[in-house]
C-alpha cells in the first residue's frame, strides 16, 4: 500500500513519504482497535497536520498479554535516511485514569540536555506526534465508546543503532531515535528539515546559557577549530551547512550577542558576494569573487583571466601567492564579507568570519571577528 504522494523538485518528479510521528499514530489506532475491540484491523488511516490523507497497512498486530501491539513500517519516500523502512510500534494497555499516556520504550531516545522540544528525562516523542498519537487513540475510543485511559509506549526495534546515524548522539538524546514530525509528511531533499536541525541546536545551547556562537558549515570548520582552541574558548559551535543566511536569522532570533563563522575559503569566499545560501546549486562565484578582488589589488587582465578559469579556491589562491597578491585580495574578500555579514545581522548582533584552507591553514579573519576571538580570550 505505498504512499502515493508526489512533489516537483526541479525537474524531477519525487516521491513523499510519512514521519515517525505519523507512524507512532497510526500504530496507537492500531493497537488500541485491537485492544477495545479484539478485532484486527486490516488498514490503518488518518490525515495529517499538513491536510494529506495516509493511509497504511500495518506490519505487526499481536497480544502481548493485556497488551495490544501494532507496528508501522516507516517510509521516507524518496528522502530515505536512517529511519526509513525501521518499524514504529506501539504496544497499548487500558488504564482506569481517563488519560492517554505516552511515553518511549525500547529504541526511543530520552532527552538529557535542556533546549529540545520535550524536557530532560522525557521520551523523545515530539509535540506534533503525541498530539497525533492522543487524537487517534482518542478516535479510537470514542468509536468504540470505552471512556477509560489508554497507557501507549511507543518502541523501535533498531531504533538504538540507527540513532548513531543521526543528530541525536549530538543534541543529548540517548538510546534511540526521535519520534519527529510537525507536517507528518516527509518532503525529498527537505532543507526544511536540515534548517530546522540548526534551529535545535541553537536553542539548545541559548537554553544551556551561551551568548556566543561558532557557526561552521562542516567537519572542516571542526577541524580546524579542534586543531585552533584559542579561536573556540569552550564557545558551542553548530554546524549550518550551506545555510550560512539563515543560521545568522536563527541565531539573532535566540539572542546570541556575538556569532562567528569559521569556514573553509572554498564555501566562505562567497559571502563577499552577498551569497547566503553557499549550495552550488544556488550560486558559485568563486572565481568571480577572487578575480573582482584581485582587480580592485591591481592584477593584470592575464592573471584575472587564469583566475576566472580556477576550479576551486585553492587553485585561486595558488595563483594569487604566484603574483604575491594573496594577504592583498584576502583583505579585500574579507572586508567584503564583514559588510555582507553587518547588513544581515542588523544591528541585532556581532559577526564576523574566519577563512582557512585545510592546505594553507588559516587566510585570515575579519576586523570584527578578531574582536569577537580577542573578547573570548
Amino acid at each position: 500500500m505505498a504512499f502515493d504522494h508526489y512533489i516537483e523538485n526541479g525537474a524531477q518528479r519525487l516521491r513523499c513519504g510519512y514521519t515517525t510521528g505519523t507512524c507512532a499514530a497510526l500504530a496507537a489506532a492500531g493497537a488500541a482497535s485491537l485492544l477495545l475491540s479484539g478485532e484486527a484491523p486490516r488498514a490503518l488511516s488518518l490525515v495529517t497536520p499538513k491536510g494529506i490523507p495516509v493511509t497504511v497497512e500495518p506490519v505487526e498486530l499481536f497480544w502481548e498479554n493485556d497488551a495490544a501491539v501494532c507496528g508501522v513500517a516507516k517510509d521516507g519516500g524518496d528522502d530515505a535516511d536512517a529511519t526509513d523502512g525501521l518499524v514504529i510500534r506501539a504496544r497499548v494497555t487500558t488504564m482506569e485514569e481517563p488519560e492517554i499516556r505516552i511515553d518511549g520504550g525500547e529504541g526511543v531516545g530520552r532527552v538529557t540536555k535542556p533546549g529540545l522540544d520535550q524536557p530532560p528525562g522525557a521520551a523523545a516523542i515530539n509535540r506534533v506526534p503525541r498530539r497525533m498519537i492522543e487524537e487517534q487513540a482518542r478516535r479510537v475510543c470514542d468509536a468504540l465508546g470505552y471512556a477509560g485511559g489508554l497507557s501507549v509506549c511507543i518502541s523501535v526495534p533498531g531504533g538504538e543503532e540507527a540513532a548513531k546515524r543521526t543528530f541525536n548522539p549530538m543534541l543529548g538524546i540517548e538510546g534511540g531515535i526521535s519520534i519527529l514530525g510537525t507536517s507528518g509528511i516527509v518532503e525529498p531533499m527537505s532543507e526544511k528539515a536540515l534548517v530546522d536541525t540548526i534551529a535545535v541546536e541553537l536553542r539548545q545551547a541559548a537554553a544551556l546559557g551561551a551568548r556566543d556562537v561558532i557557526l561552521t558549515p562542516g567537519n572542516y570548520g571542526k577541524t580546524f577549530l579542534r586543531d585552533h582552541p584559542q579561536a573556540a574558548h569552550g564557545v558551542p559551535v553548530v554546524k549550518c551547512s550551506n545555510f550560512i543566511g539563515d543560521a545568522l536569522d536563527l541565531a539573532g532570533n535566540r539572542g546570541f550577542s556575538q556569532v562567528l563563522l569559521v569556514g573553509h575559503a572554498g564555501k566562505l569566499v562567497k559571502l563577499a558576494a552577498g551569497v547566503m545560501n553557499t549550495h552550488s546549486r544556488y550560486a558559485d562565484g568563486r572565481a568571480e569573487v577572487f578575480c573582482a578582488h584581485a582587480a580592485v589589488c591591481g592584477a593584470p587582465q592575464s592573471l584575472c583571466q587564469a583566475l576566472m578559469q580556477s576550479p576551486s579556491a585553492d587553485a585561486c589562491l595558488a595563483l594569487l601567492d604566484e603574483a604575491s597578491l594573496r594577504e592583498a585580495v584576502i583583505s579585500s574578500i574579507l572586508t567584503a564579507i564583514q559588510r555582507h555579514l553587518d547588513r544581515r545581522a542588523g544591528g541585532r548582533f556581532r559577526t564576523g568570519a574566519v577563512l582557512f584552507t585545510n592546505t594553507l591553514g588559516l587566510l585570515g579573519q575579519t576586523t570584527t571577528a578578531k574582536e569577537i576571538i580577542r573578547s573570548w580570550n
